[in-house]
């Protein structure tokens, strides 16, 4: 087995979160939450996967606070695994990638499951980047700013204003 890189001192918002949720298997943990699965059989009989790698995803998420185990809402001995505030914070990511898997890996005429809007039955629309005056932001409109770039720009302005 391949062992992985941690990126938890990285200062990058890209890299960092892989370390909770960079693996294949735990976005789609997630998005099973989302869908409304609670239990452990129920994430294996969706996915398919091992309970031996499933509970090590499953005791990630809960060590990052993505999940969280509860008494289970039927009383039964078991315990439930419920999205926390920051897992739910996943929901516009795990709708940009299945937008983009809908546009960029099925054929035209291929089916596939639809996010829909429960009061309306309707897709839901593409997201989209905005500025902060309204208008669509593409990547060539972006940049990465360095914190050392940031305390800079901020020296400056105090010794200018």
């Amino acid at each position: 087995m391949v062992k992985r890189t941690s990126h938890a001192d990285s200062l990058c918002g890209v890299a960092r979160p892989l370390d909770a949720i960079g693996d294949w298997w735990s976005l789609l943990i997630v998005r099973d939450a989302f869908d409304g699965l609670r239990r452990f059989g129920e994430f294996q009989r969706s996915l398919g996967l091992s309970k031996n790698i499933l509970a090590a995803r499953l005791r990630n998420l809960v060590a990052h606070d993505i999940l969280e185990t509860v008494p289970a809402a039927d009383g039964s001995a078991y315990q439930d695994y419920v999205l926390t505030e920051k897992g739910r914070a996943l929901f516009p990511l795990l709708v940009a990638l299945r937008q983009w898997g809908e546009a960029f890996c099925f054929g035209p005429d291929e089916a596939h499951v639809v996010l829909v809007e429960k009061a309306t039955g309707k897709p839901v629309p593409r997201l989209e980047l905005r500025a902060q005056d309204g208008h669509a932001l593409a990547p060539e409109d972006t940049t990465v700013v360095h914190p050392t770039a940031v305390k800079e720009t901020k020296r400056q302005r105090a010794k200018a204003g």
